[in-house]
């Protein structure tokens, strides 16, 4: 049997081939006395089943006490199942239908293709198989087959087999570029020999050899398609270790490319064809080793052949490979900064890979390329002294220009903003091999600093430039704190990136918006933006705004610290400077605000404006926020945050800028009231007289007119019914509008609430008002679980469930016991709770704010225990981030006073916490 490169390093593990599979035995103790057919087949099966299951039970031994070595394991898993398939097709030949005289049209090869063929399998990965004949199949061969493949069957392995002739071979996989790919890396089993030799040596002298470029454009179409499949980043936190960018079919992409085009048996042989370094080449192998220790270990733990990195398996993994828990980082998200490192390193290979195979003229070089290349084949005078085009792409005259001196990294990206080129392999092998020698020197100098700033803010799309130097890992070296960032995961639902890449998706989402493509979407933002702000500071605290995550103390703070060290380094004034750190110490701020305070409340618009103090920082904060958002991930930013933040803004400046409504309260209330009658034009005077003394004033100052007409109708219809219910979208805010007219009493909130969490409705907003008729009237701001409004068709299911359990036919505690269950998934977070009582943010009302872990009962649990202890809730507002909530609910005693009592806000918050540990035990089964 030819063996495959590193095909025995299962031996390295101090493995025999009697440890693993002794075929020779297997067979002896099967067909030592049996003569029944029937019998041998059914006890070679079960002796088969047990040898495999106890080889791979040995495997999975030896990598408790080694668990990085996963080159070894796959070698031994690949050669288990070589072993297993040698004997079962040598109890098919010789014993189920045996042939001692086959014919020359009875030759038959087994081969492995795919990812078998090169001798790599994970635990759980398919068998894939050619059967290879010279002619069309013959009775005897198809019985051999498919006696072979009903044992591997019933031994529930994943099978992927092809029964082909050297000219179906030939023809398929000129058509398929898949097949193609698969028998590029076959490897020989057991049978004719000959026909796999005859296979290959026509695959390259009528296929491989005449085919490069097409080869290439095509995988480099699948890779990008399949990147897009995966979320398009390699810095997603749940990353697809084998498809994901970054992955290891990134790294086998690069193989089979080097492979097709330049007859390499491995990436080493590489070195001396010239597409990669030695360095290189080591980057590749310990990314490879990575990659595959997760995989391996990834199956083993799921027991079945995933290839998702989830929150759940990434704890496992983390905790099998000794990443511990330091001050500020848990060892979970040290593994996955360790997944990531590599992930970026195997998109620097793949980039010098490709652009190699520019220069040689084997890949299309991008259109935007040919198109500066042209123009400067025309005026290489364009170029600055120094710099020339090689192969279309930008590179640097001298040789050792970058280790003479490294400000020379900075030009050269400047160079190519400048001109639109994109950097030759020699400038980034250039910078990659010289960014150690970036020092207190450099990064103290004027010249070096001064250039970094200006390639931040250049106009010609800067962050193409970041990103580079940040993959070259120039940014963590210019910069040392965002270094310690650099492929830093948080381990939480909320953030889609690393912090690095969350970082450049913000500075990504600020740069369109001062380009002028988001007017539509963002049209405060893009008008701040247009009218001018100190583009310097905003760029810088984006930049910055979380340099300082990963580290014990709040991030907010430290990186305002950070800030304060580095803004001068950068050449800012002291007045930027303290721009740039107050905009970092507080970019939390307006989100916050946003989403957890009613912004109907005058206290919670002054309380903001107070810390704003201008207008100046008050635009900046607005535009860096809206970018915060935006840059957590695809879906984050919506119509509702939108809202939010919008009119936090615009009310905001009002006060700042003194153009606020000079209008007192009782003149607010009066218009209000006139609008309203406005709004009900059937409605006699007597009916508008009547409805509008029935409503206190927080009714006429926190409801829009649209909603306080709903209100009406629905009074209307509560008169004869009893209770009144509507539900209709709120295109304006991506939610649903549910609004509610009844008797009052006691826990009407709680019962609601629990209705809605059983129809899988989550609540963001909720505001409750009671007449002086004794009416209760609320208004639920609901979305489903994709954080979108209800569809129309779902709207009676949910209609439904809340009038039986508002009827009492549904008791949502009972109902909660099975329904509000944590998944495996989402089962390893830690969100510690924090509840605090605030009587000073508003001028009426306790605000009592909760900030834990989220489950579909949660709001439930508070507000059933916040009406047993005798609190009215007047408004709650919901801020989910991830797998953690802030629930702030605005608050008065039975008395309709704040609770200033400290014993009975003690008590509050140990039934609350109460509440939450019990509803967590629930969760968790």
């Amino acid at each position: 049997m030819p063996t495959a490169p590193e095909y025995s390093s299962w031996q390295r593990l101090g493995l025999t081939p009697e440890d693993l599979f002794d075929a020779d035995a297997l067979l002896a103790r099967v067909t030592g006395d049996a003569s029944d057919p029937a019998k041998i087949r059914d006890l070679f099966v079960s002796e088969l089943s047990e040898a495999r299951l106890a080889a791979r039970a040995r495997v999975a031994e030896v990598l408790q006490a080694d668990p990085f070595a996963a080159r070894e394991a796959i070698s031994a898993y690949s050669y288990i199942t070589d072993q297993m398939l040698c004997a079962t097709f040598r109890m098919v030949t010789q014993h189920l239908h045996p042939n001692p005289n086959p014919t020359n049209s009875e030759q038959m090869s087994v081969i492995a293709v795919g990812g078998y063929g090169r001798a790599e399998m994970a635990p759980f990965s398919d068998v894939d198989l050619l059967f290879l004949t010279p002619y069309k199949q013959t009775a005897w061969g198809e019985s051999v087959i498919e006696s072979t493949l009903y044992i591997l069957w019933d031994l529930k392995i994943k099978l992927g087999h092809s029964v082909r002739t050297v000219d179906e071979c030939l023809r398929q996989a000129k058509a398929d570029v898949t097949i193609r790919t698969s028998l590029l890396e076959n490897r020989f089993l057991f049978g004719a020999e000959e026909l796999a030799e005859e296979l290959n040596s026509r695959l390259w002298s009528e296929l491989f050899d005449l085919t490069g470029p097409e080869f290439v454009e095509a995988k480099l179409e699948e890779r990008g398609n399949r990147h897009k499949r995966n979320g398009g980043s390699r810095y997603l936190v749940e990353p697809n270790v084998k498809e994901s960018k970054g992955g290891l079919r990134d790294l086998q992409t690069l193989f089979w490319l080097a492979k097709y085009l330049n007859h390499t048996n491995s990436i080493e042989d590489l070195v001396s064809k010239g597409v990669f370094t030695a360095e290189e080449v080591a980057i590749f192998r310990e990314a490879e080793n990575f990659l595959w220790t997760a995989r391996v270990h990834l199956h083993l733990v799921t027991g079945r052949a995933t290839e998702k990195l989830t929150f759940d398996a990434q704890v496992e993994l983390a905790a099998i490979l000794g990443f511990k828990n330091t001050r500020g980082q848990r060892g979970v998200e040290r593994f996955m900064q360790t997944y990531f490192t590599h992930a970026k390193r195997v998109g620097e290979l793949t980039r010098v890979f490709l652009v190699g195979l520019e220069a040689k003229h084997v890949k299309a070089r991008p259109s935007l390329t040919q198109a500066f290349s042209r123009w400067f084949s025309h005026s290489s005078s364009n170029l600055s002294a120094g710099y020339v085009i090689n192969n279309g792409r930008l590179d640097v005259e001298d040789e050792r220009a970058m280790e003479k001196d490294p400000v020379n990294i900075l030009r050269t990206m400047q160079e190519g903003l400048r001109t639109g080129l994109l950097l030759h392999p020699n400038a980034m092998r250039q910078i990659t091999s010289n960014v150690h020698r970036i020092g207190q020197k450099m990064r103290k100098d004027p010249v070096a600093n001064k250039l970094f700033v200006n390639l931040l803010l250049d106009k010609n799309d800067p962050i193409r430039a970041l990103r580079r130097l940040n993959e070259l890992d120039f940014l963590g070296a210019f910069i040392p704190e965002f270094g310690k960032i650099v492929a830093m995961m948080q381990f939480n639902m909320y953030h889609h990136y690393t912090v690095d890449e969350h970082t450049l998706q913000c500075l990504t989402q600020l740069f369109q918006i001062e380009q002028g493509l988001l007017k539509e979407p963002l049209p405060v933002a893009s008008s701040i933006l247009e009218r001018g702000v100190n583009r310097r500071v905003l760029y810088v605290a984006m930049l910055l705004h979380d340099i300082g995550k990963g580290r014990p103390e709040d991030h907010s703070i430290i990186g305002a610290k950070i800030a304060a060290k580095l803004c001068p380094r950068f050449g800012l004034s002291v007045e930027e400077t303290e721009t740039v750190t107050w905009l970092v110490r507080n970019h939390l701020v307006m989100s916050d605000f946003a989403q957890k305070r009613d912004l109907s409340d005058a206290r919670t618009l002054r309380d903001f404006a107070a810390i704003v103090q201008t207008p100046a920082r008050l635009k900046l904060l607005c535009v860096l926020t809206v970018c915060d958002i935006r840059g957590v991930g695809p879906g984050v930013w919506n119509n509702w945050k939108a809202v939010l933040i919008r009119d936090l803004y615009t009310r905001t400046l009002e006060i700042l800028t003194g153009e606020t409504d000079p209008k007192t309260t009782g003149e607010r209330i009066a218009a209000a009231k006139v609008r309203f009658a406005s709004a009900l034009p059937d409605w006699t005077a007597e009916e508008v007289e009547a409805e509008t003394n029935r409503h206190y004033d927080t009714f006429w100052l926190g409801l829009p007119t649209e909603i306080q007409t709903v209100m009406a109708q629905l009074g209307r219809e509560a008169a004869s019914e009893g209770s009144a219910l509507s539900l209709d979208p709120d295109t304006d805010r991506d939610a649903t509008r549910a609004c509610f007219t009844m008797p009052d009493h006691p826990g009407l909130f709680s019962r609601i609430a629990g209705a809605l969490a059983l129809s899988n409705a989550n609540v963001v907003d909720a505001r409750t008002f009671t007449t002086s008729d004794g009416m209760w009237a609320a208004v639920f701001w609901i979305q489903d679980d994709d954080c979108k409004p209800f569809e129309s068709v779902r709207l009676p299911r949910l209609r439904k469930t809340i009038s039986r359990t508002l009827a009492g036919e549904v008791v949502a505690m009972e109902a909660f016991a099975t329904k509000d269950k944590l998944t495996r998934r989402e089962r390893d977070f830690e969100v510690p709770t924090e509840i605090t009582i605030n009587n000073d943010g508003s001028e009426i009302f306790s605000i009592i704010e909760v900030d834990t872990r989220d489950r579909p009962g949660l709001l439930y649990d508070l507000t059933r225990t916040l009406s047993d202890s005798g609190i009215s809730i007047y408004s709650a507002i919901i801020a989910t981030y991830g797998e953690q909530v802030v629930d702030t609910f605005y608050v008065k005693d039975l008395f309709g006073l704040k609770l200033h009592s400290r014993n009975k806000q003690a008590q509050i918050r140990t039934k609350l916490l109460t509440a939450i540990r019990q509803g967590r035990e629930r969760a968790k089964g």
